[in-house]
């Protein structure tokens, strides 16, 4: 149970900039702090934040090499050069990879492209001398690479000698010496002025695309944005700020995902069962990327790209079916080492005092699901996790973080007892001989422990501000619509409401009864709320006596057909005897 509530204050200047904002918002005051905390400051920003538009867009030839890169792809069209469009096994790689190839699809021959994704359990993650040799057998003399290849510097460099040459568009952090490729596209290189430094893999190679039609006087962009959906999906399912580009990349993308999305995106909906109802980034994250992760976890990514290339509405449903199968798979499986991995850790639990953070290891666990295991650890023992299996006679695995705390450079402390590794700041991979886990254990701590924050591994939550019920009224919900999407660095606003009590009709639901269904009043208005208080049954005695409490909640409306329902979904309660929220000042 969460039990610290962080009310973060405005400072003094950002109090006069929300009195002003406030005249354009005089039936919900609360609009206008939430806009201040999200960095927006004059009514000019306001209009930007609520309406997005596809001119807010960037210049991309302001990412270092961007005119490298078209000059290289022109050159290889030109010259009717086989193409390989190369990319990760996950969604933001399949994703990217199904995005390049379907435009480049527009100008030039089918036959002269090709697309790859290497297999997780024979090649492993990025780019491999297999898949080099496989793209000399056929051809190749470009290689375009995609959420991958920013540390590829020997297997570009082998490629180099057989004549082909790369242009790699990736995310993840460099290291000081970068890859011999034509030309690199990484909005965190050191040396790139890129404003917006947080683009998915996909969104790298959108704005590639957007600079390849630009240099070739290609106004008509309706192709090119037509498949904004593909790169929402990515933003959503590879967790990267949800703010400047990505923010306009995502709003849009949504849009079209809910009014005419890709044929594959379209199948995987309706298995869903969401083909009826407004999608969100939420959906994304939940429903619609697990299954198209799922391929590359259990089988291919190769069928993710094929689903998501193809025109053919019966052929989608086919492979939509068979990935979510391996979804089902996946679900079981991630159970099971689930269950495994908290056995481990409750056996050693005297050894994970106070800031020490979990690394487990197990040879038998599947390597496509660790990822997953380490997200749930994390967000069960709120410490960073990093979780190995063998494969291919290495210790390889997933390291995911606790907010704030930089797992990138705690892996990197120890990298010479690597074989490799790569990500961001919340989440790396990572390879090693198997007979060096134990002192990678040990330095890995020693990192944590000297380097993270108690804050930082102590269960809390940030409220946005306190609402009263009267508060929440038809002003204050049609301007929360504006927010959206919601995501990273500019998530779903949480709220406080105190002494609130039951209307008398809250009731115990779920197989167990851990839940409550809250129908609850404050003093403020006649309005009675309903909510959802996920496993905290616990509380539910004290609520059916009548006594005051506080809550702490999102506010979620979900609309289907042509019917919108409101609900609270409580994040926390404080009872009268424990309630308090703790300011950070």
């Amino acid at each position: 149970m969460i039990s610290k509530w962080n009310y973060l204050p405005l400072t003094s200047q950002e109090q006069q900039i929300a009195k002003q904002l406030e005249t354009q918002f005089p039936n919900c005051p609360a609009i206008a702090r939430l806009l201040v905390m999200r960095g927006v400051k004059n009514q000019d920003e306001v209009r930007a934040f609520f309406s997005p538009t596809l001119g807010q867009m960037l210049d991309p030839f302001l990412m270092k090499d961007m005119d490298k890169a078209v000059n290289r792809l022109n050159r290889a069209l030109g010259a009717k050069e086989k193409i390989m469009i190369f990319g990760d096994y996950d969604v933001d790689g399949t994703t990217a990879v199904a995005l390049v190839y379907k435009y480049l699809q527009n100008f030039y021959s089918k036959s002269n492209l090709e697309y790859y994704i290497p297999t997780r359990d024979d090649e492993g993650y990025g780019i491999s001398l297999q898949s080099i040799d496989y793209a000399e057998k056929i051809g190749v003399k470009l290689i375009i690479v995609l959420d991958c290849g920013i540390k590829a510097i020997d297997e570009i460099a082998y490629a180099k000698e057989k004549g082909i040459d790369f242009i790699v568009c990736d995310h993840h952090v460099p290291d000081d010496v970068l890859p011999p490729a034509s030309a690199i596209l990484n909005p965190k290189q050191v040396d790139c002025k890129y404003p917006f430094k947080g683009l998915s893999g996909c969104g790298v190679g959108y704005k590639f695309m957007q600079a390849f039609a630009m240099s070739n006087g290609i106004s008509n962009m309706y192709d090119l944005e037509s498949m904004l959906d593909l790169v929402a999906v990515s933003i959503a399912a590879d967790i990267v700020p949800l703010i400047g580009e990505n923010r306009v990349m995502a709003y849009y993308g949504l849009r079209r995902l809910n009014n005419n999305p890709n044929v594959g995106l379209r199948s995987i909906i309706r298995l869903c069962g969401l083909n009826n109802k407004e999608l969100t980034i939420s959906d994304i994250i939940f429903k619609i990327g697990p299954r198209i992760n799922a391929s590359g976890r259990m089988e291919s990514g190769q069928e993710s790209v094929e689903l998501l290339v193809t025109r053919n509405s019966a052929e989608a449903y086919e492979i939509s079916k068979r990935i979510d199968k391996y979804n089902h798979d996946r679900k079981e499986l991630d159970h099971q080492i689930t269950i495994e991995a908290n056995e481990i850790i409750e056996r050693h639990i005297q050894h994970l005092d106070g800031k020490k953070p979990i690394v487990i290891y197990d040879p038998n666990w599947h390597k496509g699901i660790i990822g997953i295991v380490a997200s749930r650890l994390a967000e069960l023992y709120f410490k960073p996790s990093v979780v190995l299996t063998l494969s291919n006679g290495f210790a390889t695995g997933s390291s995911r973080s606790v907010r704030g705390f930089d797992v990138y450079a705690a892996i990197k402390s120890c990298r010479d007892l690597l074989e490799n590794f790569g990500g961001h700041t919340n989440a790396v991979g990572l390879t090693l001989k198997e007979e060096n886990i134990p002192e990678f254990r040990r330095r890995f701590t020693e990192y944590v422990e000297q380097h993270i924050d108690d804050e930082q591994v102590t269960p809390s939550m940030d409220v946005d501000c306190e609402l009263t019920f009267a508060e929440i009224n038809n002003d204050f919900l049609r301007n929360m619509r504006y927010f959206n999407p919601f995501g990273p660095e500019n998530q779903k606003p949480l709220f406080v409401t105190r002494n609130v009590r039951d209307f008398g009709t809250s009731k115990l639901v779920g197989r167990k009864m851990e839940h409550i269904k809250l129908e609850l009043v404050d003093d403020s208005s006649n309005r009675v709320m309903n909510g959802i208080a996920f496993t905290m049954s616990q509380y539910f005695d004290h609520i059916k006596e009548g006594k005051p409490f506080d809550i702490c909640y999102t506010i979620e409306e979900s609309k289907h057909r042509n019917s919108t329902t409101l609900q609270l979904q409580v994040k926390g309660i404080k009872v009268s005897d424990d309630a308090q929220v703790i300011t950070n000042n």
